[in-house]
């Protein structure tokens, strides 16, 4: 029992905490992080999300990130290529309620060194429920989030998460 104890101390378990791992190569340093392409008529999407992922990348504490894909060991770009809002919950009277907003984008990590794509998703979907704001048109985005800056707030973290965490831990 004992060389058993010892022999499973010295090779070590293999988990790391979430959020912690990574599976990028060693050489990627410094992660370019252009401002993303808004491909939607929803004004400064691009720039919420993409400051929300490098700032998660940052959080991370294990890369530099820089806004440029110039004198980087590998860049991160993408698309928000969508975003819609549906009720998902109505009233007694028939009002909605609640809505689900999705966004859509196209999302890829380039190796700079290595001159190879790391990573992709070309249709990242991510869905958020939000409660109604009172007084606005929530089907269109534009109002919907002039009105309720949390909801954008959380949907852009989630967001920035997500990207985060499918690269780093390989998903």
């Amino acid at each position: 029992m004992l060389a058993l104890v010892a022999c499973l101390s010295s090779v070590g378990c293999g988990y790391a905490l979430a959020g912690r791992g990574s599976f990028l190569p060693a050489h990627i340093q410094i992660i370019g992080v252009p401002t993303f392409t808004n491909q939607t008529p929803y004004f400064e999407l691009d720039q919420i999300f993409t400051e929300k992922v490098r700032a998660e990348l940052i959080g991370r504490g294990r890369y530099k990130v820089l806004p440029d894909a110039n004198g980087v060991d590998a860049v991160l770009s993408g698309q928000i290529t969508g975003l819609t809002i549906a009720p998902v919950s109505f009233t007694q009277q028939q009002q909605a309620s609640r809505y689900v907003a999705t966004v859509t984008a196209n999302i890829s990590l380039r190796d700079n060194v290595d001159n190879k794509v790391l990573w992709q998703n070309p249709s990242l979907t991510l869905r958020e429920e939000f409660d109604s704001a009172s007084g606005t048109d929530a089907l269109d985005p534009t109002a919907f989030f002039g009105q309720s800056t949390n909801a954008l707030q959380r949907l852009s973290t989630e967001f920035g998460r997500t990207v985060v965490s499918s690269i780093l831990e390989a998903f």
